[in-house]
């Protein structure tokens, strides 16, 4: 591979859940974490400064509970503890590849994560580790893409990834509208009032109001986090 010099120097990327089942119904795929620990480690060898905040959809989403007798709050937490599980597992096949992690929770798990302090998440991304930020906000009725955009924004990160299963921001559902139009890039203020259901509200609006880029991008295909980093052509940029 040749070497090309990353454009930003801080980066955070919000890994969907459903995104480490792979072609599994639930749970983590062992091919997939692991292709993804080998992206992560070319990016870092670039040294780009990485953190990622953790989705839960491959065990539970909160946003789901209606099909449980259990109260929305309730099913926020559990959706929080899932992503605890996905952060777990995503820094222990780190570290067996040579990378040196933090996984932190915005849950008070300290036999597992420390918690989240910004200066000392900022000092670890300096010294060269890769942030796990794992247990969403910390606080029900806001989704992992809000936590994303938070902590990207705490941490001035350069641009906020989300990785996707679809290859970026379409005029409609690619899954249900055949002609549905690919936008490369693309406003945040367009996404708010074409209701385009790409990440969550909250989220555009945070990172409009602080000015954070956003870029989404297709996980599925093998290379395309490092595409993601180093041409801009991949996905979809919002800004």
């Amino acid at each position: 591979m040749d070497e090309v010099a990353p454009n930003p120097k801080r980066i955070l990327l919000k890994l969907s859940g459903e995104a480490l089942k792979g072609e599994q119904i639930f749970g983590i795929s062992n091919p997939v974490i692991n292709d993804i620990a080998d992206e992560i480690k070319q990016c870092h060898d670039l040294g780009v400064e990485i953190a990622i905040v953790t989705g839960g959809g491959n065990f539970f989403r909160g946003n789901r509970q209606k099909d449980l007798d259990i109260d929305r709050a309730s099913a926020d937490y559990m959706g929080m503890l899932a992503t605890i599980i996905n952060g777990i597992a995503l820094q222990d096949v780190f570290e067996k590849k040579g990378l040196a992690t933090r996984l932190v929770s915005a849950l008070e798990i300290t036999e597992v994560a420390e918690p989240f302090i910004r200066r000392r998440a900022i000092r670890h991304l300096e010294k060269g580790r890769i942030i796990i930020f794992t247990g969403g906000t910390g606080s029900p009725f806001f989704s992992t893409d809000t936590a994303a955009a938070l902590r990207a924004i705490e941490i001035k990160a350069d641009i906020l990834l989300k990785a996707t299963m679809v290859e970026g921001v379409f005029s409609g559902d690619p899954k249900k509208i055949k002609d549905a139009v690919k936008f490369d890039k693309i406003s945040y203020a367009d996404i708010l009032s074409k209701e385009l259901k790409v990440i969550d509200s909250t989220a555009i609006t945070m990172c409009k109001e602080n000015n954070l880029q956003l870029k989404i991008f297709n996980i599925t295909k093998k290379g395309n986090i490092l595409k993601a980093i180093t041409n801009k052509e991949i996905g979809t940029l919002v800004n």
